[in-house]
């Protein structure tokens, strides 16, 4: 799935100078690649720069059409941050990715063996659950960490209470084998106390209680046992030596930083896990102009924590009226102290810091790209009489080569610009191929029964590349479905062909009207509407590209590329050129009995030895 090209001169002339971890993405979204440095302008830039790159880079670089920054104090805090997203987002660029942007928990289950489980839901069975988490990742890495470190189950109470002998978990040393006796009851119960406690932050707690054990087994001349509690210390060190924060502030933290630019409000929230700085998240809450700070994140908080599960502080950079009383919701709702501060010191001032600013970076690097886009929608509105400047607009198109793989696009425009993970493609079949109005047909029935369902978004206006009859069209079908409110414009290029020229055809007047040719409008209307014809005939290309790829028609001889256009423009397609009997055939202009014999002939072949293929 092509996307128009990354606009890195104008990203870059935005970007900070500090250090931090860039995140690059594709066109849907999806983070390819993630990356320290301690210059961001500087290590982003040297992407796109003239220098030769590896054939890795170069493919990188193709692929994107977004860069989002998180911004830090400094390169070592990059260098974790970078760590943790690596892990936690697996970039194909870096690993595989597997995203999860979940809330899970740690469940401790109420056992005489307890076993520490990944849990998402609610939180109804026995036991002690930790966390939040920000993302599945994050609690299998913990857990999996817990598992080296203390050798605490992970199987089912059934497979436990079954077993005769030790599972492979006890063979490769995670797992102290509770379910055949290979430790005590006392024993298990202190691992998993420090298990707690390391869950906890207590990690200063755990070393000390793992060196008394250490000691007692060295005097009892059980060395080897000794020697498990040096190597689960010198391992739980290594732990502690990769926490950025101290011991007094291993808590769960978020740290939310406000920004303004112009009508632009970016709320930056800083997630900090278990003493770990585990990433941001950017927020662009729609409000009206003037609207103070603080009541801006007081409505912020109220809406984003009672959606998810809030840590045990919020911290903030100024006071936020009603602070206590939303303080006492969410720890109604959390099931455990909630507090919202804004006075802080030490480590949660720099993460307060940290987090205002991402959010500056974020203000700035969504003004810059919303400028433009603002003032063409204001323009449309101004120009198309409409009473409110549209925030949603659909635009499609219909490509296809006479009739061969026809596909229609459907793109979506926003403040932003391109809203590209909501663009679709639709394959047209049957009846429709090669007809644009039946297309056209087909693609709206199709789209907008999703929109009445509740699917998709209720778009402020509907674009059709066309002129007076893809717009009647459109109209006969939002009028089924009872959408016949919604505002539809059809674009059609002009008697000149020449961009500038467009003619829009506008409710049910007899002529079109035009825009002057440069107006912000016309720039709008032009750009979504090559975007819609550029997303229609990449996907009309691969699917053609897909379909002729070895096609038995392209091996006949005395049937041309023309005579093979008709052939496929009358029949809808290759397979109903096989469908086809002989007197069909000779029915197509320029197909002769003896030329469709052959067609008829090798056709069928084709198919007998395909069946014969699959029966053997």
């Amino acid at each position: 799935m092509d996307g128009a090209a990354f606009d890195h001169r104008r990203f870059l002339s935005n970007l900070s100078h500090r250090p931090g971890v860039y995140r690059m993405l594709d066109e849907d979204g999806v983070i390819l690649y993630v990356g320290k440095a301690r210059d961001l302008r500087k290590r982003v830039g040297s992407y796109f720069s003239g220098k030769a790159k590896d054939a890795k880079t170069m493919a990188l670089v193709a692929e994107i059409r977004d860069i989002e920054v998180t911004v830090t104090n400094t390169e070592a805090e990059a260098l974790i941050l970078e760590h943790n997203l690596i892990k936690r987002e697996r970039p194909r660029y870096n690993v595989l990715l597997k995203d999860d942007k979940s809330y899970p928990w740690i469940h401790v289950t109420d056992h005489a063996y307890p076993r520490l489980a990944f849990h998402r839901g609610a939180r109804s069975a026995r036991g002690r659950y930790f966390g939040p988490y920000p993302s599945a990742g994050a609690v299998r890495r913990t857990l999996g960490e817990l598992q080296k470190l203390f050798l605490l189950r992970n199987c089912t109470d059934t497979f436990f209470a079954n077993r005769s002998r030790p599972c492979l978990q006890y063979q490769i040393r995670r797992c102290s084998g509770p379910c055949v006796g290979h430790i005590g009851e006392a024993d298990y119960a202190r691992d998993v106390q420090n298990a707690i406690a390391f869950l906890e932050g207590r990690n200063q707690a755990v070393i000390d209680s793992l060196v008394e054990r250490m000691e007692a087994a060295a005097e009892a001349l059980e060395f080897e046992r000794a020697a498990q509690f040096r190597d689960q210390i010198a391992r739980l060190k290594r732990v502690d030596a990769e926490q950025m924060v101290s011991r007094e502030s291993a808590t769960d933290v978020d740290a939310v930083g406000l920004a303004r630019r112009g009508s632009i409000v970016c709320v930056a929230v800083l997630f900090v896990r278990h003493g770990r700085l585990l990433g941001s998240r950017s927020h662009y809450p729609k409000l009206a102009p003037d609207t103070p700070d603080d009541e801006v994140l007081s409505s912020f908080l109220g809406q984003y924590y009672l959606e998810s599960a809030p840590p045990r502080e919020i911290l903030v950079e100024q006071a936020v009226e009603d602070a206590d009383l939303l303080g006492e919701a969410l720890t109604g709702r959390a099931g455990h102290r909630v507090e919202i501060r804004h006075r802080v010191r030490g480590d949660r001032a720099r993460w307060l810091q940290m987090a205002a600013t991402n959010a500056r970076q974020g203000a700035d690097l969504r003004a810059a790209g919303n400028a433009g886009v603002r003032r063409q929608l204001e323009a449309l509105a101004e120009a198309l009489e409409l009473d409110d400047v549209p925030e949603r607009l659909e635009c499609f198109d219909i490509s296809h080569t006479g009739g061969e793989a026809t596909v229609a696009s459907c793109v979506v425009f926003g403040p932003e610009g391109p809203m590209k993970s909501d663009y679709r493609r639709f394959n047209i079949r049957g009846t429709a191929a090669g007809d644009d109005y039946a297309a056209m047909r087909e693609v709206l029935e199709r789209r907008y029964k999703r929109v009445k369902r509740g699917e998709v978004p209720l778009p402020d206006l509907v674009l059709i590349d066309g002129g007076r009859g893809q717009r009647t069209q459109a109209l006969e079908i939002l009028a089924d479905l009872d959408l016949e409110f919604l505002k539809v414009v059809a674009v059609a290029k002009g008697r000149a062909r020449r961009p500038g020229s467009e003619q829009l055809w506008v409710e049910e007047e007899a002529y079109p009207r035009t825009l002057p040719s440069g107006s912000p409008a016309l720039l709008l209307l032009q750009n979504i509407r090559d975007e819609a014809h550029r997303f229609a005939i990449t996907g009309h290309r691969a699917r053609r590209a897909k379909a002729r790829r070895g096609s038995v028609l392209e091996d006949i001889p005395g049937l041309g590329p023309k005579r093979r256009r008709d052939l496929l423009r009358h029949f809808g397609g290759l397979k109903g050129v096989s469908a086809a009997g002989m007197d069909d055939l000779t029915k197509v202009p320029g197909i002769s009995r003896v030329l469709a014999e052959r067609i008829y002939t090798v056709l069928h072949a084709e198919r007998e030895t395909a069946g014969e293929a699959q029966t053997n």
